[in-house]
């Protein structure tokens, strides 16, 4: 182990030049150090926060090496072979992170699988853990495959762009990824990704990771892919603890839908395959509902008025709740303060509107008071790496740095369309703001990627995103409904509080990203794990009650798709009469005013039959 322990302080202490003798001294290492982070890794945080009933290791069995070593060779064998640099090198690292990845998804889904509710006996045996298997295989297949199969086509059929001809979607990943390296290829320290000189991380906690990665991995050569599939592993990891969670919350139903939604919605894919901050953030955010479910449930058992804690066996809730939480929050502020911030924001309303009193216990304040503290501080001196900002305090650097980011915003959105700059010059200047909003609720627009010219691979890139907001675009709306309506009063009002902060959320992204199509749509995904709970449970409300008003909402959206499209097409191929804006917004307005008019107008006419 001597050899490992030294290993590990060179993480910040050693120097890395990249010599031969480097470069098999660190490979020749990693299993060395494997070995001895697994060892402590298994046998005191999974131990205790994956333990089977009878508190046992049940959910790691050694025969599962017999699939998943051959598996991730193989595989190991056939990304090593897209990448540059030494193949060897590039096997082992590649066959190593497959490994790690899939023990830790397969503990993963047989712990979440496990029996949380009391109306788990009523379940087929093994149904739950099949459900999910095939929910974390889908999940982490598809974002592997589809960040490949980009990183591939984006230099042959994309834009002459540095970023196209590297295989990178994002700028942000290319620019990171790029930075990462650099810092693996210096004789420079990890932390010295949360300096000033390598600002393209704004808060340097995922490029101190890719660092860390290359430099101890990838001693040879910049490997891109590495760090794709280190995204995709982070990414599927999520979607057991937001089983758990939702199952032990609610119920299954619930727990399937919103699970699916998190494995299969566009934009987390396309984020959950490539090196960006956003997996990361959604799997810290599963972490913590987790950890705050069990604890939340467990302190509500403690009442004996509460009739809930009767149904629910004392062993479903673990005794790491808190692990979970610290672990997503410590996560988040390292990857980005802000969601940590929101995140504590979210989990006080819920503990104050499902409170029988309405108030938060006093230690609850304490701990989110310090946590939010620490956040804000970190927070503005992330932003204010420059330190050009201003403002003195926390709050008025946050507050200089908004105000910059909206005038960047709106810059962007009139200097990127000449239609919006047309529309901006003949709008009071009040309306600006409102419009650069409501604009951005609606990127990614689906009739731009229909209609706008571009190469095939973004044209497919487009629709495929498009189509996944829309598609969730009328749930997301329609969930305020089964908010209102099911479940305790307690239930309802927690229901209510997600449906506000997720619209919230989408207002203000919207805002930050400046309507932007690649920006607005990422930022929105950052809280996604709540989207999916809110968009899951009207689903399943829905189902169980036939609502005609989901129906009008969809119907609502296919008007504005309808009219928008014809607008679209008339500017580029001229199909039918090309109508104005102003009338165009009028229309649409129109038909949602006869949508929503006519519904009412029908469930009263219902109602009066009814009663007769």
């Amino acid at each position: 182990m001597a050899k490992s322990v030294d290993l590990l302080r060179g993480f910040t202490t050693e120097n890395t030049e990249v010599t031969e003798k480097n470069i098999k001294t660190s490979v020749l290492s990693v299993p060395s150090v494997v070995k001895g982070f697994l060892t402590h890794f298994l046998s005191h945080s999974l131990k205790s926060a994956l333990r089977g009933k009878s508190g046992d290791m049940k959910h790691f069995n050694l025969r599962d090496l017999f699939w998943s070593v051959p598996l991730s060779l193989a595989l190991g064998a056939g990304m090593s072979a897209l990448q540059p640099g030494d193949w060897v090198i590039g096997w082992l690292a590649f066959s190593f992170v497959f490994l790690l990845s899939f023990t830790v998804l397969t503990m993963a889904v047989r712990w979440g699988g496990a029996s949380t509710t009391a109306s788990a006996s009523l379940r087929p045996p093994l149904s739950a853990n099949k459900m999910l298997l095939w929910m974390v295989a889908i999940a982490f297949v598809l974002r592997l495959s589809v960040s490949v199969g980009l990183y591939l086509s984006l230099p042959v059929d994309g834009y002459d762009e540095p970023d196209d001809n590297a295989g990178y979607v994002f700028t942000d990943a290319h620019r990171r990824d790029t930075q990462s390296w650099d810092l693996a290829d210096s004789d420079r320290k990890i932390v010295n990704a949360f300096s000033q000189k390598y600002a393209y991380d704004q808060y340097g906690g995922l490029l101190a990771f890719g660092a860390l990665v290359y430099r101890y991995l990838s001693p040879d050569v910049q490997r891109p892919l590495l760090l794709v599939l280190l995204s995709a592993f982070i990414a599927a990891l999520g979607i057991p603890f937001l089983w758990k969670a939702a199952s032990l919350q609610w119920n299954e139903k619930v727990a399937q839908a919103a699970g699916w939604i998190f494995a299969l919605y566009p934009e987390s894919v396309l984020l959950g395959g490539a090196a960006m901050r956003e997996p990361y953030l959604m799997t810290f955010s599963t972490f913590v509902l987790w950890g705050f479910v069990s604890w939340h449930l467990r302190a509500e058992r403690s009442d004996p008025n509460e009739e809930r804690s009767r149904h629910l066996p004392w062993r479903a809730v673990p005794g790491s709740a808190w692990i979970w939480v610290g672990l997503g929050l410590l996560g988040m502020l390292l990857v980005s303060p802000a969601v940590a911030l929101v995140t504590l924001v979210i989990l006080a309303g819920w503990i104050f509107f499902s409170s029988e009193k309405g108030r938060l216990p006093w230690w609850a304040v304490v701990v989110v008071l310090i946590i939010f503290v620490a956040g804000l501080f970190l927070l503005s001196a992330a932003v204010n790496r420059q330190g050009n900002l201003g403002g003195g305090t926390p709050v008025g650097v946050l507050g200089s740095f908004l105000r910059e980011v909206n005038k960047w915003g709106m810059h962007q959105i009139e200097s990127g369309s000449g239609w919006v700059q047309k529309l901006f010059d003949e709008m009071p200047a009040w309306m600006r703001l409102p419009f650069v909003m409501i604009y951005g609720v609606f990127q990614p627009v689906l009739p731009a990627a229909l209609v706008e010219p571009t190469t095939l691979t973004w044209r497919i890139l487009g629709i495929f995103r498009a189509v996944g907001w829309y598609a969730l675009l009328p749930a997301l709306l329609f969930a305020g409904l089964p908010g209102a309506g099911s479940g305790s009063a307690g239930e309802r009002k927690v229901w209510l509080w997600l449906w506000a902060v997720a619209w919230a959320w989408v207002l203000f992204t919207a805002l930050r990203g400046g309507g932007d199509q690649w920006d607005n749509p990422r930022y929105r995904t950052i809280l996604f794990l709540w989207q999916a709970l809110l968009a899951g449970q009207a689903w399943v409300w829905w189902r169980e009650t036939r609502n005609p008003w989901f129906t009008r909402v969809l119907l609502g959206e296919l008007a504005f798709l309808a009219v928008f499209s014809q607008w679209y097409a008339s500017r580029y191929f001229h199909w039918g009469g090309q109508m104005g804006f102003g009338g165009m917004v009028g229309l649409i307005l129109g038909l949602w005013a006869l949508i929503g008019v006519g519904g009412w107008w029908w469930d009263r006419r219902g109602s009066r039959q009814a009663r007769m």
